[in-house]
């Protein structure tokens, strides 16, 4: 049997409403944004809240400190304000995945007056137990994060092995990528090769102009071309 949750004082009626996902696939489609929205309304109502704004971090990871996530900054501002009283999210994760992050969004609350739910568990941040038990909550999913990069970066170095590959699909013409190449080859630093191809007239993969980053990408990206062929190369001499 479900225990019951505390009820939050009577003072509070006002809530701000936080969805996030972490990929930009996800971001793009939209996926989890709309369940995560459906589970915090539907906490509002059954605590008696009203929701004066939902805020989203789309393709945004919950490792990111706070003060780099927009939505959740506004959400913050909202009640740092009092024009809120309580923070709703579906599940702590989507607040903050880092156990910084979490004493942080605590430490914030507590000076400010207002509180935290987190559907997916009890979670009474006004008394010290409630505390104690968000605080082991953070460790649990800083733990999750931890072992789920380390997973990624087994499965990476696995397909590496096998002359897999890695990065996103190719889009920009070779001519152009050689291109980058030729001009760092020569001796241009990234903000030279990106100030000649704006020059020429060449085009970025989305449309864009060519920025530093741009360039490195571009230079990654065969190094990642060059990798792959000296695996596959050793692999079938």
């Amino acid at each position: 049997m479900a225990r019951p949750r505390r009820r939050l004082p009577a003072a509070a009626t006002r809530a701000v409403g936080h969805v996030r996902v972490s990929t930009e696939e996800q971001a793009v489609s939209g996926l989890g944004l709309a369940a995560q929205e459906a589970s915090v309304r539907a906490e509002a109502t059954r605590r008696g809240l009203k929701i004066i704004a939902i805020t989203a971090d789309e393709g945004i990871s919950g490792a990111v400190p706070l003060t780099k996530r927009p939505g959740l900054t506004q959400a913050i501002e909202l009640l740092q304000a009092r024009t809120a009283d309580v923070l709703i999210v579906a599940k702590l994760d989507r607040a903050t995945r880092s156990l910084a992050g979490l004493v942080e969004l605590l430490a914030l609350a507590g000076a400010g007056g207002w509180q935290i739910v987190a559907v997916d568990m009890l979670i009474d941040t006004t008394t010290p137990m409630g505390r104690a038990m968000v605080h082991i909550a953070g460790v649990f999913a800083e733990l999750e994060r931890a072992l789920a990069s380390a997973r990624t970066t087994d499965a990476l170095a696995a397909l590496k092995a096998q002359g897999v590959r890695l990065g996103g699909p190719i889009t920009l013409p070779q001519a152009i990528r050689l291109r980058v190449a030729e001009l760092r080859a020569a001796g241009l630093t990234l903000w030279e090769v990106a100030a000649h191809l704006e020059a020429e007239g060449a085009p970025t993969a989305r449309g864009g102009r060519w920025r530093p980053s741009t360039v490195a990408g571009v230079l990654d990206s065969l190094t990642l071309d060059a990798e792959t062929d000296a695996i596959r190369a050793l692999k079938h001499p």
